[in-house]
């Protein structure tokens, strides 16, 4: 079962409406913590590539073998993350946005401070990776809660036809975060020698992260909940309602949750395989420079943040459906070209390949807080979004580069990995086939949908619903059936 807005628009005067007082206040606040937290997870990502197989795991035998090891811990990240995504959904459902995010940036710093201070292999033996691995659990679980509600935090304050756009502003976060990862990462293996950058240059870059959390806290501080759900709180507390959680969204909701989980399926994995497999693809099988191959990530990851915006827009334009499925599609073609430019070893051809691949990537990225926004009433929406995004990244992103590795080191070539994307792809485009077109959608209209239907399953008819935001009104629109 799952809301259908489609057919209740916003008023024709939110066309061409400034956004709402305070809204860029709330999308900066949403950005920085971001930024933080995902600079955090992906500097993993990236030592992971680079130091965590010769550092924890300096006797898996061959290079390959110490990078698959360090992913699987990696993983690790990923399959804690919709147990943090439950926990934070239901928090965040029932006490707010704000309080839940001011949490996980918070454990997420702690968690990252305390893994460039852990010894290596060769100083406490097998205690320094089953600390990264505890480490590595908190990181995911803080990260399980974040994405959910900095995006809709954003996106429950944004008009309705211009959501696509002012949602998409918190995953172009997601680059910055990565680039200025990859700009440490790169200053500090450039200005270190190899030995020393091993040994504790590495760790500079995990300790940045304190200073980074404190500005992250402040900001977030001072940003208040959208109007839509304290409305909607309110009402659940009038009517002591427990309507809300994971659990409930599992029980009115399955198909909704399947959906974003289809979404993010390729979606997570070409990220992961740009980002993460890239890096192994040309530092084993051509001992590509580190330097170099950090610097072609710092230029695309630049072009990643100015490109999402955009499309965010144009999927306010011309339809979310349309955009989505333009960019499934051609991830789908992705690594058939992009194997063979880096396989020219060209600086400028392996920059293009990186760069075009993440521009598709974006056409997927961008307008997913929307679409899944527009997916779930506001009763239950953080736990909804939280669950689908985070649920399909333990199959997708966190198994991508071990997958790839694995089918690297078997074939010795990378078309097992292609098709394996092109697989990843297909059932991408064909959830796109099955949603409903939900552009320029009233979130209000969905809340007044989902609380006719609460109403005539607790056998109060549908005259008399209330709840989820639906007395409040929305212009006088009225939710359609599902």
């Amino acid at each position: 079962m799952s809301v259908n807005p489609t057919v209740t628009r916003s008023a024709p005067a939110d066309r061409g409406v400034p956004a709402p007082t305070g809204l860029k206040k709330v999308v900066a606040a949403s950005m920085v913590g971001t930024v933080v937290e995902w600079y955090e997870f992906f500097l993993y990502a990236t030592a992971a590539s680079l130091v965590f197989g010769t550092v924890f795991f300096p006797n898996a035998g061959t290079k390959l073998d110490g990078i698959i090891a360090a992913f699987l811990t990696y993983a690790v990240g990923f399959v804690a993350r919709p147990l943090g995504g439950i926990v934070f959904g239901q928090i965040g459902d029932r006490l707010g946005r704000k309080h839940t995010l001011q949490v996980t940036i918070v454990l997420i710093g702690v968690a990252t401070f305390l893994i460039g201070c852990l010894p290596g292999f060769d100083t406490i033996g097998y205690w320094a990776p089953a600390l990264l691995v505890a480490l590595r659990f908190i990181q995911g679980f803080a990260l399980g809660g974040e994405w959910g509600g900095a995006v809709l935090l954003v996106a429950e304050q944004s008009p309705d036809r211009s959501r696509g756009f002012w949602a998409s502003w918190p995953q172009a976060a997601v680059p910055v975060g990565n680039l200025l990862a990859t700009l440490v990462l790169l200053i500090l293996s450039t200005a270190l020698p190899a030995g020393q950058f091993l040994g504790w240059g590495w760790r500079v870059a995990f300790w940045i992260s304190a200073v980074i959390v404190l500005v992250g806290y402040y900001i977030r501080t001072h940003v208040n909940e959208a109007p839509i759900f304290l409305e909607a709180r309110a009402e659940m507390e009038e009517e002591k309602a427990s309507s809300y959680g994971v659990f409930e969204v599992l029980r009115r909701y399955p198909k909704g949750v399947l959906k974003a989980m289809g979404l993010r399926f390729a979606e997570n994995i070409l990220y992961y395989l740009i980002v993460s497999f890239s890096i192994v693809y040309l530092t084993t099988v051509h001992e590509y420079a580190t330097s170099q191959l950090l610097l072609a990530l710092l230029i695309a990851h630049a072009v990643h943040f100015a490109v999402i915006p955009l499309v965010g827009r144009l999927s306010d334009r011309i339809g979310r459906k349309p955009v989505y499925f333009a960019g499934a599609v051609l991830g789908a073609s992705w690594a058939f070209f992009a194997f063979p430019m880096f396989d020219t070893l060209n600086p400028v051809l392996i920059v293009l390949a990186v760069t075009i691949g993440l521009c598709f990537h974006a056409l997927m990225y961008a307008g997913q807080p929307a679409i899944m926004a527009e997916m779930f009433p506001t009763r239950m929406r953080y736990s909804g979004v939280s669950l689908g995004y985070q649920v399909t990244s333990i199959v997708a992103g966190s198994l991508a580069p071990i997958i790839a590795s694995a089918l690297l080191q078997q074939y010795h070539e990378w078309l097992p990995v292609a098709l394996y994307l092109l697989a990843a792809c297909a059932v991408t485009a064909v959830t796109v086939l099955t949603l409903r077109e939900t552009r320029g959608a009233s979130l209000r209209a969905v809340d007044e949908a989902d609380a006719i239907r609460f109403a005539a399953a607790r056998g109060l008819g549908s005259g008399g619903a209330r709840g989820s935001g639906g007395s409040r009104g929305s212009g006088g629109s009225r939710g359609s059936r599902a």
